[in-house]
């Protein structure tokens, strides 16, 4: 004889959110998140590297098509045509405003696709865990 969970509805299967995802009632409520982690402090060119996101000072998000790093400073280009001449530093506006997702809307000349606002909105800065990005500095 199998052993039936009470908590579960197929004898034999274990307990908690796989179980209850598998019934037929509650599929598809119970969706695992792809959560990224980086770390707090990482370095702005790596972070933009990775990420291809911009906030402007009034609030807007851009899509970055080139970085170009000359030392350190780099220029940024932009979907929509615009540069900026950025410095790397870990404390600066745009990395505090990145970190903590300070901003309004994305820039519709830009046309940042909804997975990658969804992939953003999805990423998560920790002082102590995550991925520093600095094996991809060291290839």
């Amino acid at each position: 004889m199998d052993h039936m969970d009470p908590k579960s509805m197929q004898p034999g299967e274990t307990p908690g959110l796989l179980a209850k995802a598998n019934t037929g009632s509650m599929k598809g409520r119970f969706k695992l998140e792809n959560k990224k982690y980086y770390r707090k402090n990482v370095e702005l060119f790596l972070l933009l590297d990775k990420i291809k996101l911009w906030p402007a000072r009034n609030g807007i998000l851009h899509g970055i098509l080139e970085v170009e790093k000359q030392g350190n400073s780099a220029v940024i280009t932009t979907h929509c045509g615009k540069t900026f001449r950025i410095y790397n530093s870990r404390n600066s506006r745009a990395a505090r405003w990145l970190r903590n997702k300070w901003v309004v809307e994305p820039c519709k000349d830009c046309k940042v696709p909804q997975w990658k606002l969804d992939k953003y909105s999805k990423t998560y800065f920790s002082q102590h865990y995550g991925s520093d990005l600095q094996s991809k500095e060291k290839q």
